[in-house]
């Protein structure tokens, strides 16, 4: 009896990531189906959410010893469509569409871009350093354009924003497939004892996140963002005197 409550118990553990994951999709969904009504700014959050599912069935995954090798292929195509077709979607319907065929290709770029970088996570996934991701993780750039739609000024500033959309489009997604070293967040021990002197820091970034939402999401994706790169170059430079020495 008490080994079967065990095995239920069990095979309800290797359920729960996928839940999440499940999770992760249906925002994705949602978030297109929100954007195709017009209500980017909705749908943009939605995608933000989903977000934070990916980055909880992982640790889930491995807090409870159920990680396994169909999950990470299934996390990996939940993110293509959450981080890869719905960001690129979004756009479209924001306002590229208005664009000809420059205003499908570039989101198109941005897919195939996040397909990629997925794909190489995976084989990746065992030879690299655990610490640092190689390439802007997809949901960091799928952050990075849902943060930009839930900045975007009023409609005056449209044809302006949109080029910066478009713009904005092909960098992260360059960046994605980049082999810029971007700080992975999962050994962060959450367990451990934390200073007191930490709780000044993080209200103060609570106090910035709600005076001001938009500002403060599309701040943290650019600083992320530009991360990769100037630590690469930050690298070049440190590496320079020891060489002349």
């Amino acid at each position: 009896m008490i080994n079967g409550v065990g095995h239920r118990f069990r095979r309800g553990a290797y359920l729960l990531p996928s839940a999440f994951t499940i999770g992760n999709m249906l925002l994705g969904f949602y978030a297109i189906v929100r954007a195709y009504r017009g209500d980017f700014k909705e749908a943009a959050v939605m995608v933000m959410i989903a977000g934070v599912l990916d980055g909880l069935d992982g640790r889930i995954a491995r807090l409870t010893g159920t990680d396994s090798e169909f999950g990470k292929e299934y996390d990996s195509l939940a993110d293509v469509f959450t981080f890869g077709v719905a960001p690129a979607l979004l756009s479209y319907f924001w306002g590229l569409d208005e664009h000809g065929r420059l205003g499908w290709l570039i989101p198109l770029f941005f897919l195939v871009c996040t397909a990629t970088r997925l794909a190489r996570f995976n084989v990746q996934a065992k030879v690299v350093d655990s610490r640092y991701f190689v390439g802007l993780p997809s949901p960091a750039a799928a952050g990075g354009v849902v943060s930009a739609l839930f900045f975007a000024p009023s409609d005056d500033w449209k044809p302006w924003a949109a080029a910066g959309l478009a713009g904005t489009l092909v960098i992260l997604g360059s960046l994605m497939v980049s082999t810029f070293r971007y700080r992975s967040f999962k050994k962060i021990n959450l367990r451990q004892r934390w200073s007191y002197r930490i709780m000044l820091p993080v209200a103060a970034v609570l106090l910035v996140a709600a005076y001001h939402p938009p500002a403060f999401f599309l701040a943290v994706a650019a600083a992320y963002t530009i991360s990769g790169p100037v630590g690469w170059l930050m690298g070049r430079i440190s590496r320079k005197p020891a060489a002349a020495g």
